[in-house]
């Protein structure tokens, strides 16, 4: 379990590998094999009838952190075709912890500035919210309640819901994050891509071409 940790790791760092000279994309520039890749499998939408974008990520990922405010923005603007959603990549450890953090708050619909505010507490505040005492008496301080966060956390659904998540990255392919996927066909990253705006840009390219498709 411990290389399967550090393996994800290092692919997540890898991701910015190639970003510090990335040029915008043109849409011709964008290529399958290149920039992103095709499922040998494609995995069903959660919305049939929507054009679906996921990506996975982890609190503790920086880069997951550093691609915040960009795929916030984006998000924001997405039209009602589309869906987004996030999912957390299980890799076992202290990823599983976070990821479980992450579906629990989901649960419970807790406002987006929860989820921004864990980001910042971990990559600004150093904390670790490796336990789920420690994640309630953080989430009170947002407005959250203890009681019932811990109850939703170890609850039946929330535990079926990680089984979800394991099986959807398995079904992914993937091996490190941040990662998207559109419509369940499509995978690209950062570095294939080749940063964040480019990433941006060949999720709006899949988009389109699965808006012509239907």
């Amino acid at each position: 379990m411990r290389k399967l940790i550090l393996g994800a790791v290092l692919a997540s760092a890898s991701l910015f590998a190639l970003t510090a000279q990335a040029e915008s994309l043109a849409p011709a520039d964008i290529k399958v094999g290149k920039q992103y890749v095709e499922l040998p499998t494609h995995v069903p939408v959660a919305q049939p009838g929507k054009i679906e974008v996921v990506e996975l990520f982890w609190y503790g990922c920086p880069h997951c952190y550093q691609f915040e405010p960009s795929i916030n923005a984006w998000a924001d603007k997405l039209p009602e075709d589309v869906s987004f959603r996030r999912v957390p990549a299980l890799f076992g450890g202290l990823w599983n912890v976070h990821g479980q953090l992450f579906i629990t708050l989901e649960s419970m619909n807790v406002e987006p500035k929860v989820h921004a505010a864990i980001f910042e507490a971990i990559h600004k505040d150093g904390k670790k919210l490796a336990t789920p005492e420690e994640m309630a008496e953080f989430l009170a301080a947002q407005g959250v309640d203890k009681e019932a966060f811990l109850k939703a956390y170890g609850s039946f659904n929330v535990k079926a819901q990680m089984e979800k998540a394991k099986k959807l990255a398995i079904a992914y392919q993937i091996s490190g994050v941040p990662v998207m996927i559109v419509n369940g066909k499509y995978r690209f990253d950062l570095g294939s891509a080749g940063g964040p705006q480019n990433t941006l840009q060949v999720a709006d390219y899949l988009i389109d071409q699965e808006r012509t498709a239907q």
